[in-house]
């Protein structure tokens, strides 16, 4: 639409162009209508080099498939709210995962370096990048992606900041608690994961698997049903959705559903591009962003995490949910883990772990 009002601006300058050059043609006489025509035509000039610049186009790259339902019902939402918001000043360009800046892991280095002005990432990739959001996926800590999204925003500006210098964060957000889905080997207790090896979101989770005796593995989710199906994986650790979106129920057998932990996303804009923008449109970014979007995150991932698990049942996959005596097995048996991390993130510079993870608990952890 912008490109089109575009064009008839440019037409009506023409046009008025034209009429005042005629009538200053008569006026002045043919020995000065090479001045007026010369004076006119930048002015003209002018004015539509000033119109063009008032267009913005923001790169956004993302890691997802382009049906993921965050991109189509969060992100893709975002972008078209904020260009009618701007009436068109402002265009919002997608690379999806499967483009050149797609890698998960590049996510982070290419909006603060500016290679792109807007992104979302996962934050346990590159691993360590965000060691205080880090914190809540140490297991138990979560009971919904509502919960853990709402609680991750508030605390941001006093305990997280620090993972995302030369951002501007639009958005801090977490999945439903994960499942653990496995192909031959069912997996119902703590002792089954012995001699796994499974692909695991983030350190922490890593950490988790491997304390229980399995083999933690990294991986993007979409190197998630290869590896499956070669056998380079026994299993691996994801909510409902991607099951749907990565087809993986194709290559599964056995989910056990403990909610044993949680994985967070960011959104944010390259902190320069940001400051440069016009008050009006950092206005508009600000209003769609924070707490306003946050709050459309759980209900969108429950719906996706029916989708997913739908398609598990189509197969007529098995799935296992732990009692509350067995999570609270887990729970116990994972504190030396839990102590571990604390302690492993206080060594390495995160000098408040502990009270960011107990402000994570007063937020409605689950105990």
């Amino acid at each position: 639409m912008a490109f089109f009002n575009s064009q008839s601006n440019t037409s009506n300058l023409l046009e008025r162009f034209t009429k005042t050059f005629r009538t200053e043609a008569f006026r002045m006489g043919r020995r000065k209508v090479a001045v007026a025509a010369a004076s006119m035509g930048l002015v003209a000039l002018a004015a539509g080099q000033a119109h063009a610049q008032e267009r913005i186009e923001l790169k956004l790259s993302h890691y997802l498939v382009s049906t993921h339902p965050i991109i189509t019902q969060i992100i893709e939402p975002w972008a078209k709210a904020l260009e009618e918001k701007t009436k068109g000043k402002v265009t919002v360009r997608i690379f999806p995962g499967s483009s050149p800046l797609g890698n998960a892991a590049n996510q982070f280095d290419q909006v603060q370096s500016g290679v792109v002005d807007i992104a979302i990432g996962l934050q346990g990739t590159p691993r360590g990048r965000f060691p205080r959001t880090g914190i809540v996926d140490i297991p138990f800590l979560t009971t919904s992606a509502d919960q853990a999204s709402r609680m991750l925003w508030a605390m941001y500006p006093k305990y997280l900041k620090e993972d995302y210098k030369g951002v501007k964060v639009l958005a801090l957000f977490a999945h439903n608690p994960g499942v653990i889905h496995t192909g031959s080997r069912k997996v119902e207790k703590m002792e089954d994961l012995k001699g796994l090896r499974m692909r695991a979101p983030t350190p922490v989770v890593a950490n988790m698997f491997q304390f229980l005796g399995a083999t933690s593995v990294g991986m993007p989710p979409g190197q998630i049903y290869e590896s499956m199906q070669g056998g380079v994986i026994d299993g691996f650790g994801l909510p409902w959705d991607p099951i749907a979106s990565y087809k993986l129920a194709e290559v599964t057998k056995y989910h056990l559903a403990n909610g044993a932990y949680t994985t967070s996303f960011w959104f944010s804009m390259n902190e320069r591009k940001y400051n440069s923008l016009s008050a009006d449109v950092r206005a508009v970014i600000d209003e769609l962003s924070g707490e306003a979007l946050v709050a459309k995150v759980g209900p969108v991932w429950d719906k996706a995490d029916e989708v997913g698990l739908a398609a598990v049942k189509a197969r007529g996959n098995v799935i296992t949910k732990s009692s509350e005596a067995e999570r609270k097995k887990w729970i116990s048996a994972l504190q030396p883990m839990i102590e571990q991390e604390l302690v492993r993130l206080e060594k390495e510079g995160v000098a408040n772990a502990r009270e960011i993870y107990a402000e994570m608990q007063r937020h409605g952890a689950a105990k």
